[in-house]
């Protein structure tokens, strides 16, 4: 039975990586993949998926704020890969859910769970709803040999709750960090600034998103 998945990591645990290798598998087989990604990260240029291990590929579909995932586009498709899905709008996940269940076509979609202040991304939490097989992708913490849980976003040395985040950023922007060293990190007068790790609105959430 063909089934919706959700694989997450924090930046840095090689989600683009293992997409890519799940596609080359496919390939090999001679079965049709559908690549999709968000228009908002252009990093690597409009149409391109590329992990920090230096692959590449295009993408099949590139979808914006105001577009559809049609069903009807993914006839004779023997899978879909998603990349980034923590900025697809909720809607585009119902449509996701549609696919594999109107078409019986398996979704896999690769993303962050939360974001710098630890707070589920829209798309993610719709995912956590809807999903059938939620899997962590892991990788250790940059301070230590822990598990990597939070995304820790550091500008200079500095770490940050605050601030607008929507930006093109890698390694030298945000690091996986465990909880102990996530809160070692932040000063505590920008921790108290936001309440902690809650008061975050949805809408705030939605304007203040980084790519990973």
């Amino acid at each position: 039975m063909a089934k919706l998945y959700f694989r997450h990591g924090t930046v840095g645990s090689a989600k683009t990586l293992n997409l890519l290798a799940v596609a080359h598998n496919y390939e090999r087989q001679g079965k049709r993949i559908v690549v999709i990604k968000p228009g908002f990260d252009d990093r690597y240029g409009e149409k391109d998926v590329a992990s920090r291990a230096g692959l590449t590929r295009e993408a099949h579909m590139v979808i914006g704020d105001g577009d559809r995932i049609e069903i009807e586009d993914f006839d004779g498709v023997h899978c879909v890969l998603v990349d980034e899905v923590q900025f697809f709008h909720p809607q585009h996940i119902d449509q996701l859910r549609d696919v594999v269940d109107q078409k019986r076509v398996p979704v896999i979609c690769y993303g962050l769970r939360s974001d710098f202040r630890t707070q589920l991304f829209p798309g993610s939490r719709r995912l956590l709803e809807l999903a059938d097989s939620i899997e962590e992708v892991k990788t250790t913490c940059h301070q230590c040999n822990s598990k990597a849980i939070f995304n820790l976003k550091s500008i200079g040395g500095v770490a940050y709750l605050d601030g607008p985040s929507q930006q093109v950023g890698g390694d030298e922007t945000f690091q996986p960090v465990c909880s102990v060293h996530f809160t070692e990190q932040l000063s505590l007068g920008s921790y108290e600034e936001l309440g902690g790790r809650s008061g975050t609105s949805d809408s705030q959430r939605e304007q203040d998103m980084e790519l990973a």
